[in-house]
């Protein structure tokens, strides 16, 4: 059994703060494997009558299961799974709750409680570069191409019949049971649309015709692949200047394999590189910082940087995303810098022997590995 060394840390680290955790990701992120592979972990998949029904009676349930860790799998199959997690917080608290699910807890109507102040949340996305340590195969192509699903990553074999089996089950066991879409055609097409112009800036408009539904069910649409973790939503920084984009957001799908799907590459060109690091750069900031609040910059004149981090209290933080460091141009940083001035430049490069400062008219800018760039933001 492969041990996530990365997620297994953040499990541990959230229950030693609240006694419940949300362990949310799509279909196949390995939430089950993860699960299993906790030590001295009581395990019940909810997917199983037998198992709900031990749950039928909380109190009851939780009294036998005192003192011990204990996994839900796939929690909203029970039948009010948000009042079973109360107790468990409120009156059990040396019980560790750890419950997993494909979706943000507030998705499902089933959490009437959202548990707020009651649990910690750990969003478990493709696999990021511990992943690929701990699996023993730190190949980037095979990582953009596969992408970082454990099982398509593992397969020997690229099979388009996966990715459309992982897209009916997503429909299925997810869309169907919370939210009830009936376009099932039109829900796929702007899927579809998303992956491939993924990476870029997202105006409802364009899809509405395509996918033949308003402009008002694009924006439905995305919110729902949103929650449940299928696409980041990335928003504008701005400070509501004329020349710069202050509401269109970019969209970028959740995994690089879902992306060369839907291209239909079967092999990557070296010009292909640039797009997949981008979004490995940014699930790796996700996964690692644990949160959505990264957004990227874009003035009226075509000038962009890839992401900007704000730190609490701090000053905007530029990270541009170069599979090759002799790509960078500071064109770009020049322009931003020149509205906000103060704050840390990184260029985040795929492989690089060691870190470096290059100084452009006085603009510092330090050229860094993707772990050095997780180590300055953390």
């Amino acid at each position: 059994m492969v041990y996530r060394t990365f997620w297994i840390k953040e499990i541990k680290k959230c229950l030693t703060q609240k006694s419940v955790l949300w362990l949310h990701g799509v279909r196949r992120s390995g939430k089950t494997f993860l699960c299993r592979s906790i030590k001295d972990a009581e395990y019940f998949d909810c997917e199983l009558p037998s198992q709900r029904r031990i749950f039928q009676d909380p109190e009851s349930a939780l009294e036998s299961l005192k003192g011990k860790i204990v996994v839900l799998d796939e929690i909203h199959r029970l039948q009010n799974p948000s009042e079973l997690l109360k107790i468990a917080a409120d009156y059990y608290p040396e019980t560790k709750i750890i419950a997993t699910g494909s979706s943000t807890l507030g998705a499902s109507s089933k959490f009437r409680d959202t548990l707020s102040g009651r649990k910690r949340e750990l969003l478990l996305l493709p696999m990021i570069t511990t992943d690929l340590q701990d699996f023993k195969n730190e190949n980037l192509e095979h990582r953009f191409l596969r992408g970082g699903l454990p099982p398509f990553f593992l397969s020997s074999n690229y099979l388009e019949e996966d990715y459309n089996e992982w897209l009916e089950s997503f429909w299925a066991r997810d869309i169907q049971e919370l939210f009830r879409i009936e376009r099932r055609f039109s829900f796929f097409r702007f899927i579809e649309l998303l992956s491939v112009q993924s990476g870029s800036m997202f105006e409802a408009t364009s899809f509405a015709r395509p996918c033949e539904v308003s402009r008002t069910t694009i924006n439905n649409y995305l919110n729902i692949l949103e929650v449940t973790s299928i696409v980041h939503v990335i928003r504008p920084f701005s400070s509501r200047k004329s020349a710069e984009i202050v509401s269109a957001p970019k969209v970028y799908a959740f995994d690089t394999g879902f992306v060369c799907f839907f291209k239909g590459w079967h092999e990557l060109r070296t010009e292909d590189m640039g797009l997949l690091w981008e979004h490995f750069v940014l699930t790796e900031i996700i996964a690692r910082l644990q949160t959505q609040n990264i957004q990227y910059w874009r003035d009226k004149h075509g000038h962009e940087i890839d992401f900007i981090y704000l730190p609490r209290g701090g000053k905007p933080i530029t990270i541009e995303c170069k599979y090759s460091d002799g790509t960078f141009s500071p064109r770009n940083l020049k322009a931003f810098r020149k509205r906000y001035p103060v704050g840390k430049n990184y260029v985040v490069v795929s492989r690089i022997p060691r870190s470096y400062v290059r100084n452009y008219d006085g603009l510092e800018t330090e050229f860094v590995d993707l772990q050095q760039l997780i180590d300055a933001l953390l």
